[in-house]
């Protein structure tokens, strides 16, 4: 069991600031200071950083961070499975984006469920960055994102691979036919909101053709999936959006993607976990049972089979 000091720590590396800190547990700031100290002569290391009036972790306190964190959510999943005990009843809590959320997991997250009975589903929704925070303080088991993280941090498996579009109205008209990205910055572009995978994607592909989303002279920021829809609908701009969550809409012809010669691109949905938690295992068999099939024996193989098998039955 993690001690109080231990706590300090953990809110001092969120708050980067002692006196914060210490307002937050209620305790005073020479106790903060205190408790920090002891940490440092117990790992025989600096944990902080304090430089132009700013506190950073050191790389032995991001270590430390990292590790202590893992407890901390490993001690509370645990309590929680204790507590499950005498209901047999055991709770999930998945986190999703806006885009996965709605267009790519509502079949198999049924199927999970009609065949689960025993597991209550909480499902979050959030942008990857929010999705990652959750993970990253115990507050969701899994997650199942669409934008680009530090794979290095997480256990990952893939999910799915979809097609990236740049896509508008059927009826929009163009002053000239667009045949690459740079024909499209005169065009209003409509955008998720920082820290959304979506948005993150798109990012990455401007910088590769040597552009930003400050090349688009106009913009409209919006936090909601059926919101850029309907604007794309009536024509008040161009996106660009994972063509599942726009399938509908493109058979219908209410929308179009926009054919360009230097823009093609896929990308992983990933399901993830903490990278060293103790149901590391049970993670992956749900992953692997969830999804089972799109992976092939060969697949399977580099995974343990024999293992996920074992842990595959009890789901």
């Amino acid at each position: 069991m993690l001690d109080y000091r231990t706590e300090t720590f953990l809110t001092v590396c969120k708050t980067l600031n002692f006196t914060t800190a210490a307002k937050q547990l209620n305790i005073t700031q020479p106790a903060v200071s205190q408790h920090i100290h002891f940490l440092e002569k117990q790992y025989n290391t600096i944990l902080f950083n304090y430089k132009n009036k700013e506190l950073s972790l050191t790389p032995s306190g991001q270590i430390l961070y990292k590790h202590l964190l893992t407890m901390k959510n490993n001690e509370q999943a645990l309590m929680n499975e204790i507590n499950n005990i005498t209901s047999n009843i055991e709770t999930l809590s998945i986190g999703v984006t806006m885009t996965i959320g709605e267009y790519a997991i509502v079949d198999k997250l049924a199927n999970f469920i009609q065949n689960h009975p025993e597991i209550n589903i909480h499902l979050h929704y959030g942008n990857t960055s929010n999705l990652l925070e959750l993970l990253d303080h115990g507050q969701i088991s899994m997650a199942i994102v669409e934008g680009n993280y530090p794979k290095e941090n997480y256990s990952h498996i893939k999910y799915s691979t979809e097609d990236y579009i740049a896509v508008c109205a059927t009826s929009h008209q163009f002053n000239k036919e667009p045949h690459t990205i740079h024909d499209l910055i005169s065009e209003h572009l409509l955008v998720r909101e920082k820290g959304s995978g979506t948005r993150n994607i798109l990012e990455q592909s401007l910088i590769a053709h040597g552009l930003h989303l400050s090349n688009f002279t106009h913009y409209t920021q919006v936090e909601n999936m059926h919101t850029i829809m309907n604007l794309l609908k009536k024509d008040c701009g161009i996106s660009f959006l994972y063509k599942i969550a726009v399938e509908k809409e493109l058979k219908s012809k209410e929308l179009k993607e926009i054919t360009l010669d230097d823009f093609k691109l896929q990308h992983d949905f990933d399901i993830i976990w903490e990278k060293e938690s103790i149901y590391a295992d049970k993670y992956l068999s749900i992953s692997i049972n969830v999804n089972l099939k799109m992976y092939s024996f060969d697949h399977l193989r580099m995974y343990n089979i024999d293992h996920i098998n074992t842990c595959c039955s009890r789901w």
